[in-house]
């Protein structure tokens, strides 16, 4: 058994991707599958959180128990032997002082020692095994390069027994060579076999085999082809046949896994009274040209969408969520194969899956888990059409969330973008191809009004994931010999596939500055935060508060009271105050940090720290037809790790000039009594309302999902008490629940908080 690369279309046929397995499982390493048999029967895993898939606490099974590795004498030459152990090719680093936080059970080695040629963990120098005077405070982790050893098995990755000559694969078009938009739909299916490219001999050519060849392109689905006008054409054409007898089912999520035989170098007569095989494929709603297929498609009555992709930095990937009850929940990851995420897939318009990726590796969900032991022969239109469990509490948790990474279609946008003067390819100040044949030219783009949403996207189109930072000025990176503003206006909504589908000025440049310092750059990161309000306790904790204006002065000085306060008689009287509790979480694959550094926070006297940010969090109270009457704001956060899950250590402690953020795993808690945490709903009139939370209103740090950012509750205020239910994340319900909680007619609990 042996990878076999998978492949993407590109000017020049399909670029080779090899296909390393990255799934080391979840976080925890209760879960974390076993990766490896080395001698005597020991098994590796990395663990720990957060961390990357190639990197993480060493952790080696031996007699049946799980144990770690001190850090003492550990040099990167031990890190190159376990890499190699762990599957992959060497390291890139080593981390001590458990990093990834602390394991549990036995410390198997210390004092490691090995010059980096040793096959086995074993061969080299230790106290022996079980013998140390560490702590777990003292685990030693790795960093390894993400490559795999050649021959690596492991679960979820396409792996083949025969026909490996098949490296590439690619759809020339019968005329228009090169002329072609963008995708390519429809061509001859040609293969690239040691020996160059050939094509493929159509007899017993089956519509499971276009279905097969149409998903690895990045396509959901097939459809009948003039085979007609091809075979006049081959008839003016040479051809190169290298393959025939190509017999596919249908499921399979790469050619090479169908049965496939080569033609023998001493054939002379091939494909006789055959021809090239054709394929023509149907793009996703995603990549429809503006064709008469994608009218086509518009105008087919589209029902609400049952599955979605949440989290992940490119198209076609993210973790699993489905509709069950009116309400959106992850999938467990047991049993998870290529087959069901191939349904996946195809069912949101991509092509078959790259790969099945379980442990939470596109983050953790929050809520229900809906799903689980989805078993699918691949042939099925949803997922939610192939046999599965319905979970129970007990069964799974969300550091098993199951989550893909499909095929997509080469749509050519990352030829149009550049980065240039950055220290990495992964920042720079950002340069797009614009103008028609003939007259093409590379130039800048005006940073008025640049920010994260639109950065999002640059990053994106670039293939670079997701934007740590969008900047308005650039005048520290070289521009090179490139001087020319050549668009502006840019808004992004941040869902586009490219800079050209946001709004812009067009040819017509309006920059109010237009110096090359003032141009648009972006810092790009493969990860990103994921904030939630944890909505039930915002229900659990909701109460009203009448609080003397004397005790209000910090609050005052700080904003957080209605503007009608400014005229009360202090300190005098009072003003009623929503409270309640807000834990915001941090489920994302990287730690959150404040935009500004430290240099720039301003120390407040009143409430004795430092603000990081402006503004984090915007509190309103609306009416059913969203009206605001009500407001509040964190002026600024002191944020820091309040709590963490199990095996996630804390890392931000704003106090004493502390470092702030939210690393991931761990949530920051805002108490129901500190000042700021309430809505001054004084001049409000009884009625039934809206409580509104919504997490960096202004998108000031970048986020792999914004659409979870906004928590609603139904409220009903009788003018003494208020009744605060049906508290949920914005986007965890339908489009119909939503619609029916924005029509919300009044009281439909009467429980009091």
């Amino acid at each position: 058994m042996r990878l076999v690369s998978v492949w993407q279309w590109s000017p020049w046929g399909l670029r080779l991707c090899l296909l390393c397995s990255l799934c080391l499982g979840s976080p925890s390493p209760s879960t974390d599958p076993e990766k490896r048999a080395g001698s005597q029967g020991l098994r590796f895993r990395l663990a720990g959180f957060p961390r990357k898939p190639y990197e993480g606490r060493v952790e080696i099974q031996r007699a049946g128990e799980w144990g770690t590795i001190c850090d003492d004498d550990f040099t990167l030459q031990a890190a190159h032997v376990l890499c190699r152990e762990l599957g992959f090719t060497e390291a890139t680093g080593w981390t001590h002082s458990a990093k990834y936080g602390p394991g549990t059970g036995r410390i198997w080695l210390d004092n490691l020692s090995c010059t980096g040629t040793e096959k086995s963990v074993t061969e080299c120098a230790s106290r022996g095994w079980g013998n140390s005077d560490c702590t777990h405070d003292e685990d030693a982790g790795v960093i390894c390069k993400d490559q795999r050893l050649p021959g690596f098995k492991d679960s979820n990755v396409i792996e083949v027994e025969h026909n490996p000559q098949v490296e590439e694969v690619r759809l020339r078009p019968g005329v228009g060579w090169g002329r072609r938009p963008l995708p390519v739909t429809e061509g001859l299916v040609e293969v690239k076999l040691p020996d160059g490219w050939s094509q493929v001999c159509d007899k017993g050519w089956s519509a499971h085999n276009s279905h097969v060849v149409c998903g690895m392109l990045g396509f959901p689905s097939e459809k009948r082809v003039n085979t007609a006008f091809y075979r006049l054409l081959a008839q003016r054409q040479q051809h190169s046949f290298g393959l025939h007898g190509v017999a596919c089912v249908g499921t399979e999520a790469h050619l090479s896994l169908c049965s496939l035989e080569f033609y023998r170098a001493n054939d002379t007569a091939r494909c006789p009274g055959g021809g090239p095989a054709v394929v023509s494929c149907v793009p996703g709603p995603l990549y429809a040209a503006s064709s008469g297929q994608k009218k086509q498609q518009q105008s087919k009555p589209q029902g609400e969408a049952r599955v979605r992709l949440k989290g992940g930095a490119h198209p076609g990937e993210g973790r699993v969520e489905v509709l069950k009850a009116g309400t959106w929940g992850t999938v467990c990851d047991r049993k998870w194969d290529l087959q069901a995420a191939s349904v996946v897939c195809r069912e949101l318009g991509f092509g078959s899956a790259r790969e099945a990726l379980s442990g939470a590796r596109m983050g953790q969900g929050m809520g229900a888990i809906h799903l689980s032991e989805v078993r699918c022969s691949g042939q099925e239109p949803s997922l939610w059409k192939c046999p599965h469990k319905n979970i129970t509490a007990d069964d799974c948790s969300h550091s098993q969330d199951a989550a893909v990474r499909c095929h997509l279609p080469y749509i050519g946008v990352e030829a149009k973008i550049r980065l240039s003067g950055g220290r990495s390819r992964h920042e720079g100040r950002v340069e797009v191809q614009v103008g028609g044949p003939g007259s093409l030219r590379w130039g800048l783009i005006c940073g008025d009004d640049w920010g994260t949403l639109e950065a999002m996207v640059a990053c994106r189109q670039l293939g670079l994931g997701y934007a740590n930072h969008g900047l308005q000025e650039t005048w520290y990176w070289d521009s090179g010999n490139i001087t020319e503003v050549v668009m502006s206006g840019v808004r992004c909504t941040g869902t586009e596939l490219s800079l050209d589908q946001c709004a812009h000025h067009g040819t017509h440049i309006t920059c109010k500055r237009a110096e090359t310092r003032f141009t648009a750059g972006v810092i790009c990161s493969e990860t990103a935060s994921d904030l939630l309000l944890h909505s039930a306790l915002v229900q659990e904790t909701a109460y009203i508060e009448d609080r003397p204006l004397h005790m209000l002065y910090c609050a005052a000085e700080e904003n957080c009271l209605a503007s009608s306060a400014r005229s009360a008689n202090w300190p005098y009287g009072h003003r009623r105050l929503l409270r309640f509790s807000s834990q915001i979480h941090n489920l994302g694959r990287a730690d959150f940090r404040p935009k500004a550094g430290r240099h720039s926070w301003v120390w407040h006297e009143c409430h004795g720290h430092y603000h990081s940010m402006d503004i984090f969090t915007h509190y309103d109270i609306l009416t059913p037809n969203g009206t605001k009457v009500a407001e509040g704001h964190k002026a600024s956060f002191c944020l820091e790790d309040t709590e963490c899950q199990e095996d996630v250590s804390k890392r931000y402690e704003c106090a004493n000039f502390g470092e702030q953020g939210i690393t991931v795993g761990c949530w920051d808690l805002y108490r129901h009594d500190i000042d700021c945490q309430w809505i001054d709903i004084t001049d409000v009139k009884p009625g039934n309302y809206i409580l509104q939370v919504v997490i960096n209103p202004n998108f000031e740090v970048a986020e792999s999902d914004f659409t979870n950012n906004a928590m609603k509750c139904n409220c009903k205020y009788d003018g003494h008490r208020i009744w605060v239910h049906n508290c949920h994340i914005g986007d965890a319900f339908s489009e119909e629940a939503n619609r029916r909680f924005e029509r919300y007619p009044g009281q439909t609990s009467n429980q009091i908080i």
